[in-house]
Order: C-alpha cells, then structure tokens, then sequence
C-alpha cells in the first residue's frame, strides 16, 4: 500500500497544483451549468473517489453524465447512463487544449453547455482559452494530494456523525482548491460583506447566510505555501481566536481569521487519524461554545457501523 499520509510539500508541486486547480474548474463549471442551485452553492463541488475526484451523477433529462478524474489512470473520464464512455488524459499541456477538448468530448456526447471562461477565485488569470502555456503535469504528485484528500475525507466524514443538525457533504471545491465539511447551529447569520476576489458577491452572501463552523484542508497556495488543515467560524464569535485548540501544532492565524494546523504535523504524529480528530473536536469546540449553540439538541456520539443512534 502507498504511505496513507505522504510528503506534500507545496513548493515542488505548486505548478503542477496550479495546473489542477485550473482542470478542476473547467470540469466543475460544466457540473454548475448544468445543475440547479442547492443551497451554499453545494451543487458546485467535486467529490473524493476510489479513482480521484468526481463530479458525481450529473442529469440530463432521461440520462445522467459522470466526469471524473482518474488519478490511477492519468485520464478524465466521461461517462453516461446510456453506456457512452470518453476519455482525455491528464498529461502535460496547456489550458486551452484541455478547455478544448472537454467541450469537444461534451458536444459529442449531446451535452449541450455553456461555461464562464474565466477560472474563479483566481484574480488576474487568464481565460481558460486564451491559456496556451505548456502547463507540468506531475502525476506522482497529483496522487499523493489525492491520497492525503482520502484520509482528511475519512475523518471528517467520521466527524460528521456525531451531529444531528444541518451538515454539509465532505466535498470539494475547485474555486478555492480545498476540501471542506460544515456545520450549522440552525439560525440565521448576518449578513457577509463580500467582497472576495474573483467570486460574486451574490454568490458568496448565500454561501454565508447561515451560522456556521466549518473545517477544511488545503494543499497550499503562492500566499499560504504549506498543506495545512483549517477551520473557522462564521461569524466568529467574541474570543474565538484565543480559544484554547488541540492539538498542540494548531494555532490561530489572524491574518486568514482561521485556526491552523499544519499538514506536516498531522503526518508526523504517532496517530494521523487522531490528531486529525482532535482538531476537529475542538474548534467546533469554540465556535459552539462561544456562539452559545443549542448543543444538547445538535449533537451525538459518533457513529459506529450498524449501531443505531440510541434515541
């Protein structure tokens, strides 16, 4: 088996990540053309496969459509409930071609769409067919982010089972290039100033209409260049960001209003998966508490396989 928590480190694959980052919104955009909007734009993200990232089912009428990054193979693939399958490999080579190339292999399978040109949350970069630079493609590196998106799925998907009230998916988002899981203590948030770059504000006040505490994890970024864990809180309430957290490598960065714990520290502890956990723990933790959030009614053990929640 490969090492279930393996090295990333973001500078070795920072154009590769890039790269990526860009593929997944082509593919993404196609999935938000062709969805209806679910509350907090939960129709936009990819999901974590056994082969890499999917779009999940897709429908179209009498038929559904599925893309999904295979990151075994080094190929995308497009398949559809009649059967139909198509594929066009990861490899290197430039944005367009690939922008090209997944509306061709759509218009030959009678999907009719239109997508925005210009990649999301990405301020300055250029449209997807105007990127003609011979992007790297490192598939070893791709497979070890994909490996470490396995493990944090795990987890907070672990996590989740312990609440009763409204819960996100554990999924991704290609806009900001990170896996996400949310809770919600079921009231109303003030309103978001907006105000982020490269994503309508319309878009995000809907995403933040609710109270929420919500964790995630990044590969990096050229501002934040380490895989880290993250969490937050919307709206962070008094005190949040002197809440005592665990584990021990956790700390608050104020500059991004989020608790932080690096990548490295959950790969290098005795239990990864615990490490993990603990963080998760606690800083819903303070975001619970200090938001003053009806616990007792939104909270339960963890699940176990074929146990039922005690009622």
């Amino acid at each position: 088996m490969p090492d279930a928590w393996p090295q990333l480190d973001w500078s070795r694959w920072r154009d590769t990540a890039v790269a990526l980052q860009l593929r997944t919104q082509i593919v993404g955009k196609v999935r938000l053309a062709l969805t209806p909007w679910l509350n907090h734009s939960w129709h936009v993200p990819l999901y974590v496969s056994a082969r890499g990232l999917t779009t999940s089912p897709i429908r179209l009428g009498a038929r559904i459509l599925e893309i999904e990054f295979d990151f075994l193979l080094d190929r995308l693939t497009f398949q559809t409930s009649a059967g139909e399958a198509r594929h066009i490999p990861l490899a290197p080579g430039s944005i367009s071609a690939f922008h090209a190339d997944v509306l061709a292999t759509l218009a030959d399978l009678n999907v009719a769409v239109t997508i925005d040109g210009r990649p999301s949350e990405m301020p300055g970069a250029t449209p997807f067919d105007e990127d003609r630079d011979v992007r790297p493609y490192d598939a070893g590196a791709v497979r070890d982010f994909w490996r470490v998106l396995i493990q944090a799925t795990r987890v907070f998907d672990a996590f989740r089972t312990g609440f009763l009230g409204k819960a996100s998916p554990t999924h991704f988002f290609w806009g900001s290039f990170d896996l996400a899981s949310t809770r919600f203590s079921g009231r109303t948030a003030p309103r978001h100033p907006g105000g982020i770059p490269g994503l309508p504000d319309d878009v995000t006040l809907e995403a933040y209409s609710d109270e929420e505490a919500s964790l995630g994890f990044w590969p990096g970024s050229d501002a934040f260049p380490q895989a880290a864990f993250y969490a937050y809180a919307w709206p962070a309430p008094t005190g949040y960001g002197d809440a005592p957290v665990a584990p021990e490598a956790a700390y608050y960065e104020a500059t991004l209003g989020e608790f932080i714990l690096p990548y490295d520290a959950v790969r290098s502890a005795p239990d990864p998966e615990a490490a993990l956990l603990s963080f998760c723990h606690a800083t819903y933790d303070a975001a619970a508490d200090l938001g003053h959030w009806d616990r007792d009614s939104l909270e339960c053990p963890l699940g176990r396989p074929k146990v039922p929640r005690a009622v």
